[in-house]
């Protein structure tokens, strides 16, 4: 029989950590002396007891190791469960928002998703808005480390491909996870006070550079105003796209980095990949947005370059609603999200190692079709793509585009749109944020779509950040009879 306990243990710690962390905007609050922090102690207390009471039940069951059973559930019931504690500030606090919004929201902090359904964010007490770049910041180096640490383990969507990059990961389920996330842990924290320091130098004030420092590098996309980063000038926009974009790269290569190794960041074929599909859609919109406006400007530029690295990092930032640029440019922001940015890093989506596979593998195959008596054997990277590898970055492709189409199938039935339905289901599950369309596009937010939708929505997100295949182990007979 499987045993909960460790499970229950990890996870009790992490909610009880969760509450500590409710410090942070409580002592925003006290010191603006607006008497919301009151509603972060109440939370804090609930949390902290609740996830330390957990803990201290299971502590029985503490094990040295986890099955491979107990981490695919460990894995899946943290990302579940965090959301419904760091959804009680957003009910009890100045929003006061019904538990399907509150849910909605904490779930698209913590898996960076970056949709809202905040209305006057620019009215919020501080408390709340640093709360929210909390969560992303929290969820995005969580996702790292289970990228980096679980998902090549479990063997989900060819991440195993990555599990000899710097980090020995092979044989015991974590035996160096303890290095490996600390490792992560400095690289991240750095990237966040650069940026932050970045943001600073452009002019912007210190309360909102720390929290939009935590939601771009953690892609999340969460923004301290109704605008997002219309709000901000050039410079503000320019620091924002580097960091975006660093953070869509593979955080094993700064590991690398930081050991004085930089020949595998420039030698990373998944960037040059990255880089080029990016570069290209920015020139493409440019040149549409400078043919439509009939002048070659710095601006329309900045913007193709920010929404663009926004979009296809997962970040969900907007400075300017290119819902008005045209269809072409639309079209471009819908399949540039579904493509993503690297493994190993905070982006999300689908990730550009997974069409490079498949197109190594087409390569392959008409080869193989244009001479029969020649061994041609998919490489990426340099090396030869095992068959375990190739079927698991196609079952996640299919399990992906299906997912894709039941949930948007799904979001059609509780009345909303064809093209809502679509964008909105691929914001989900590719953790992007905003859709297309008037209601939940760059100008618009997830707060009048129905509450049947929302959980849709909350739980394509979920789906999502832990790359499909370990939600749809865990909801297979067999796992549960092994």
């Amino acid at each position: 029989m499987l045993d909960l306990r460790p499970i229950g243990y990890v996870i009790g710690l992490l909610v009880a950590s969760l509450g500590i962390t409710m410090i942070g905007p409580l002592l925003i609050d006290l010191a603006a002396g607006n008497g919301h922090w009151f509603v972060f102690l109440e939370s804090m207390i609930v949390t902290v007891v609740i996830g330390g009471l957990m803990a201290l039940a299971c502590s029985n069951g503490v094990a040295q190791g986890l099955s491979l059973q107990q981490t695919f559930l460990l894995t899946s019931l943290v990302w579940l469960m965090l959301p419904f504690f760091g959804a009680i500030p957003f009910v009890l606090g100045a929003t006061q928002m019904e538990i399907t919004d509150a849910f909605f929201e904490a779930m698209s902090g913590l898996t960076t998703t970056g949709a809202t359904v905040v209305v006057g964010i620019d009215a919020l007490p501080d408390g709340l808005k640093l709360w929210r770049g909390i969560l992303q910041w929290l969820g995005g180096v969580g996702i790292v480390v289970v990228a980096m640490v679980f998902l090549p383990e479990l063997r989900v969507g060819g991440m195993q491909i990555f599990r000899s990059e710097a980090f020995d990961t092979m044989g015991k389920i974590l035996p160096r996870a303890g290095e490996i996330a600390s490792r992560i842990s400095v690289i991240y924290v750095g990237l966040t006070i650069a940026c932050a320091l970045g943001y600073i130098a452009t002019g912007m004030g210190g309360f909102d550079a720390l929290v939009h420092a935590m939601t771009t590098v953690s892609t999340g996309g969460m923004a301290n105003y109704d605008l997002s980063f219309g709000t901000f000038g050039a410079g503000a926009h320019y620091v924002g796209t580097l960091f975006m974009v660093l953070a869509a790269l593979p955080f094993v290569r700064f590991v690398q980095l930081m050991a004085g190794t930089a020949r595998p960041i420039w030698q990373d074929t998944q960037i040059h990949a990255f880089m080029a599909i990016l570069m290209i859609c920015v020139l493409l919109i440019t040149a549409w947005v400078w043919g439509r406006e009939g002048v070659m400007s710095e601006v329309a530029f900045r913007e193709a370059l920010f929404n663009v690295a926004s979009i296809m990092s997962g970040t969900g930032y907007s400075s300017a609603d290119y819902m008005q640029w045209g269809t072409f440019p639309v079209a471009i922001f819908f399949w540039v999200g579904l493509i993503g940015g690297c493994a190993g890093s905070t982006s999300c989506s689908v990730k550009v190692f997974r069409y490079q596979i498949v197109f190594a593998a087409i390569k392959s195959q008409i080869r193989q079709i244009h001479s029969p008596h020649g061994i041609f054997t998919p490489r990426y990277d340099g090396r030869s793509i095992s068959d375990d590898v190739l079927n698991s970055v196609i079952a996640f492709l299919v399990a992906f585009m299906v997912s894709l189409g039941i949930t948007a199938l799904l979001l059609g039935l509780t009345g909303l749109d064809f093209i809502t339905s679509v964008s909105g289901a691929a914001a989900a599950l590719a953790n992007i944020g905003p859709g297309l369309g008037q209601e939940i596009g760059p100008a618009g937010n997830y707060a009048n779509i129905n509450d049947a939708a929302k959980w849709i929505l909350a739980i394509a997100m979920f789906i999502g950040r832990l790359e499909v295949m370990v939600v749809l182990t865990i909801l297979s007979i067999k796992f549960w009879r092994n």
